[in-house]
């Protein structure tokens, strides 16, 4: 096995790991709060019906965005590929997935924007004061607002290079992303009993 190969299997790897250790925090505090927390019981108004709705549209573009990273890895294009797999070359030479990345790449901010709208938007009608006090929550809150604050920096014309520089840095962050998709699903699991 070539050395870049090795580097290669170890990222995947890493990312593997943080996947489960941050699964396995999240189930052993899903237990936790199950078992202490006061679970409030689901109001059925008429701004939750609504809520409901932007949280199904906010997964859908998480989704969305994040399928735009995955088709980035299997063509082996961007700085998170040539990090994880140095020596890749992509098994699918297809200028019909090209030009769909072209588009994703061009898009994404609005639809970065349109998805930090739509979820804080279903946070506010579902009532987040009322789930404040299961941690999946307030965290999911603060990634996502951590991750439309830096997308911004990222777009603005006169942002400072080094702001840039860092916002890049931790906005671009396939952690965050796995971070949220985990606590997402808990917290709901935790909420829908």
């Amino acid at each position: 096995m070539t050395d870049n190969m090795q580097q290669s299997l170890k990222n995947i790897r890493n990312i593997l790991l943080y996947t489960a250790v941050i699964s396995l925090i999240s189930l052993a505090y899903f237990i936790y709060a199950y078992s202490v927390h006061p679970i409030p019981e689901e109001r059925e108004t008429f701004l939750t019906e609504i809520g409901e709705g932007f949280g199904k549209a906010g997964l859908a573009l998480l989704v969305f965005i994040y399928f735009r990273t995955l088709l980035k890895l299997a063509l082996g294009q961007g700085k998170l590929a040539q990090r994880l797999l140095p020596d890749y070359i992509a098994p699918i030479e297809s200028s019909q997935l090209n030009r769909l990345l072209i588009w994703l790449n061009r898009t994404h901010i609005y639809f970065g924007i349109a998805a930090v709208a739509v979820i804080l938007l279903h946070i506010g009608m579902m009532g987040f004061s009322r789930y404040s006090h299961i941690l999946f929550f307030p965290a999911l809150l603060a990634l996502v607002l951590w991750q439309g604050f830096f997308g911004l920096f990222l777009t603005l014309r006169y942002s400072p290079v080094e702001l840039k520089k860092f916002s890049y840095l931790v906005h671009a962050q396939f952690v965050t992303g796995i971070a949220i998709g985990v606590f997402a699903f808990f917290g709901h699991v935790l909420i829908d009993d």
